[in-house]
């Protein structure tokens, strides 16, 4: 019955697929999909990246639609860099509690009681905050960013784990938000020092989104993308892995001979995941839902997002 199930869908699948192909190009559209997205969509992708890598994509793309397989603020931010393109998400339930973790009201408040701080924010932010914002960041650039701007002092929202790490490698004051990513918080010591008893000859590779004590033990520390390229050319052949699992998808397409042990089962991103190929042939098909920020707000918001390009 199981077999049966299996076969089922793996032909439900590639139709899926076909029809995808054929639609893509009829309505000259380009896939980007982030790395902690279902394999089925992982597997489908014109391009798979982090948060940095995808908009850096959105803001060159050539195609006329960009369908941004990820969280709500991922499709905002390719619309605000990549304006005259139609922008589509396959499900606009999949949020980003932490994004939501920082309003405009208390950015504001913030930005008075420390008038010469300049504010970066993550860029899992929503377009409004980011419209507040001086400058924009991912955890692949966020120390070069905090240390390019011409201030001693800098408001970081929202994420107080990634804040904390940042911190330790840069002489600004930094008076840092108190957001976290639900996903990467629940990581524990516990967890990791049960892991490496399981598997004593792994590595452990952690995203400095995980809570500093967890941070504090790894062997190594990087973005997602960081986390990937280090497991790839490292000569260690087992890996536990800090970060979300839909990582898993890339790290086997890049090294199928080693052994990847995420931390904890629960390392799973519940908005990420409520995508999936059905939904990315119908956002296709209806070309719905679209993306949408206000003129306004885009012109602020690209305005920190560009500068966060530039930075090298």
């Amino acid at each position: 019955m199981e077999a049966l199930a299996l076969q089922h869908k793996a032909e439900q699948n590639r139709e899926l697929r076909e029809r995808l192909i054929q639609l893509k190009k009829e309505r000259n559209a380009i896939i980007l999909a982030h790395y902690y997205q279902r394999d089925e969509i992982q597997e489908i992708a014109d391009f798979r990246g982090d948060s940095f890598l995808l908009a850096q994509k959105a803001a060159s793309t050539d195609a006329d639609v960009i369908v941004f397989c990820g969280v709500h603020f991922m499709g905002e931010s390719a619309k605000i860099l990549a304006p005259t393109k139609t922008v589509i998400i396959p499900d606009e339930r999949a949020g980003c509690p932490m994004a939501d973790m920082v309003n405009v009201e208390g950015l504001r408040a913030l930005k008075r009681q420390h008038p010469n701080a300049k504010v970066v924010a993550y860029i899992n932010t929503s377009a409004e905050v980011k419209a507040e914002t001086d400058i924009c960041c991912t955890s692949a650039n966020a120390l070069k960013v905090v240390n390019s701007v011409d201030s001693d002092e800098v408001i970081w929202v929202p994420d107080k784990n990634l804040g904390d790490y940042v911190s330790k490698f840069t002489n600004k004051k930094m008076i840092i938000w108190e957001g976290y990513c639900n996903t990467h918080d629940m990581l524990t010591i516990k967890d990791v020092e049960e892991m490496k008893r399981l598997h004593p000859n792994a590595e452990f590779v952690v995203h400095p989104e995980c809570r500093p004590e967890v941070v504090a033990m790894g062997d190594f520390v990087g973005s997602t993308t960081a986390i990937i390229k280090y497991c790839k050319e490292s000569s260690c052949q087992e890996f536990i892995v800090g970060t979300e699992d839909g990582t898993g998808y890339q790290l086997r397409f890049d090294s199928p001979e080693k052994k990847f042990h995420f931390a904890t089962k629960y390392l799973v991103c519940p908005n990420m995941k409520v995508n999936n190929l059905k939904k990315v042939v119908k956002a296709l098909e209806t070309m719905k839902p679209e993306i949408y920020v206000p003129n306004h707000v885009a012109e602020q918001a690209k305005q920190s997002l560009e500068r966060m390009l530039l930075v090298k």
